[in-house]
């Protein structure tokens, strides 16, 4: 099986994606329908579609387009995960975001630093630095 990278909004199953994150993830489970469709139109969105046109991986991107971006809702479909969609999603990402320039992307995971690691992330080195100021459900990334 092949897989393509898309960075087409059109091309979104916002539906789908929906499920994913708010059936399946830890940091967006609940997720209100509204809520996912807020937070896509407010991103940069970006998919990888099987050969049948199935989207099976989804990430979005909050930028300024000048300095700074934030990666969020990184999903890979569990029936393809271990066949390099990840590795494919975050290749388009950073292609994308490259002619910005910015000067720093950041995201938050739990459990895939390797796969970011290969994509030049690393751990903070002055976490004491970055603050976050939480309001509402736990559940909204």
């Amino acid at each position: 099986m092949s897989f393509r990278f898309s960075a087409d909004r059109s091309e979104m199953d916002a539906p789908r994606i929906h499920s994913w994150l708010s059936d399946e993830s830890y940091w967006a489970r609940g997720r209100t329908r509204e809520l996912h469709e807020r937070a896509m139109d407010g991103s940069r969105n970006f998919g990888v579609f099987d050969d049948a046109g199935t989207q099976v991986a989804y990430a979005r991107v909050i930028t300024d387009g000048a300095t700074f971006a934030w990666i969020a809702d990184v999903w890979v479909d569990a029936s393809v995960r271990g066949e390099g969609v990840g590795k494919l999603l975050m290749a388009g990402i950073m292609d994308a975001l490259e002619p910005l320039q910015l000067k720093r992307t950041a995201l938050y995971t739990a459990d895939a630093h390797g796969l970011y690691e290969r994509f030049g992330f690393t751990a903070l080195d002055k976490p004491e630095g970055w603050m976050t100021r939480m309001t509402g459900p736990a559940d909204r990334t």
